[in-house]
């Protein structure tokens, strides 16, 4: 049987989905991207955009889907929507899905990797365990990668901006630890595990960078580049007395994300390995365009 060509579609054109999208166009895709308010979102060039509720005939007729919205309380939203459509897909050889490294939940500083069972600590991560489960299900029929996401930084989301904004908080806890992955990272990592040829069958795999790191430090990083002075330390003790409960849930917990083998099943390294070769790249954009 005849290979179609690729036609992706992206159930929600958010920050990480418009990286995606502008990467698969480059790599070949037609490409189409779901918003709930299509009239308001700027799309890359060539790519559609669509409402969500109408994506039915994209997904039924698409060979690549990706799914960046997270779950609801009653459930992951394109399924409960699109059920029928991905059902009817009969040309759709790819699901990927974007969950969380926060599934992991707390390993008291410890790393985890693609192979160590989910252990989620709150509502909102069980329920990002249950979603990934239930895309899973198609991996009878359909090659799945779900992918566990680390904090999500780059161009218009970094701490620069909130160094600018006169709103960092430089939170002091030695040793604690958080991973990271630049947005760049995620698009060709995403784009590289669908031009790869699998069989039917389900991949985990962490995006996360090479070396987790303590909140101040990136920040006085930053601010370094920036030369500007960093915020004043604050004890954690301190700050948690005046962190809203998901902040709270973050630092709650601790563990550190390995990706090797993520990387060696894509073929790939990371363009930014750690937030300083992240944390440059971003600022020498901004310097040739001007901050976002």
């Amino acid at each position: 049987m005849e290979q179609r060509e690729p036609d992706l579609v992206i159930c929600g054109l958010g920050y990480t989905g418009m990286a995606v999208a502008t990467a698969a166009r480059a790599a070949g895709f037609s490409v189409t991207g779901t918003t709930r308010d299509p009239a308001g979102r700027q799309a890359p060039d060539g790519v559609a955009v669509i409402g969500f509720n109408d994506a039915g005939p994209a997904i039924a007729a698409a060979t690549h889907l990706l799914v960046t919205a997270g779950p609801a309380e009653a459930g992951d939203p394109v399924l409960i929507r699109h059920a029928e459509a991905i059902a009817s897909a009969s040309g759709l050889r790819w699901i990927g899905y974007f969950s969380t490294t926060g599934v992991y939940g707390d390993r008291g500083g410890a790393w985890v990797d693609e192979d160590t069972p989910p252990a989620p600590a709150s509502a909102r991560t069980s329920r990002r365990v249950e979603v990934e489960a239930e895309w899973s299900r198609f991996a009878n029929t359909r090659a799945v990668d779900v992918f566990r996401i680390a904090g999500i930084y780059g161009p218009g989301r970094s701490v620069f901006d909130d160094l600018r904004a006169g709103v960092a908080r430089r939170t002091i806890k030695p040793g604690h630890a958080f991973g990271r992955i630049h947005q760049a990272d995620i698009a060709r990592a995403v784009v590289t595990a669908m031009l790869q040829n699998r069989e039917p069958g389900l991949r985990v795999l962490n995006l996360a960078d090479d070396e987790p790191s303590e909140s101040a430090v990136v920040i006085e990083e930053a601010a370094r580049l920036l030369g500007i002075d960093p915020p004043a330390a604050v004890p954690f003790a301190e700050a948690w007395e005046r962190m809203s409960p998901m902040a709270r849930s973050f630092w709650g917990e601790h563990r550190r994300v390995a990706s090797a083998k993520t990387r060696k099943m894509l073929g790939i390294e990371w363009l930014y390995p750690t937030y300083r070769e992240g944390l440059r790249a971003i600022l020498a954009e901004e310097r040739q365009q001007g901050p976002a």
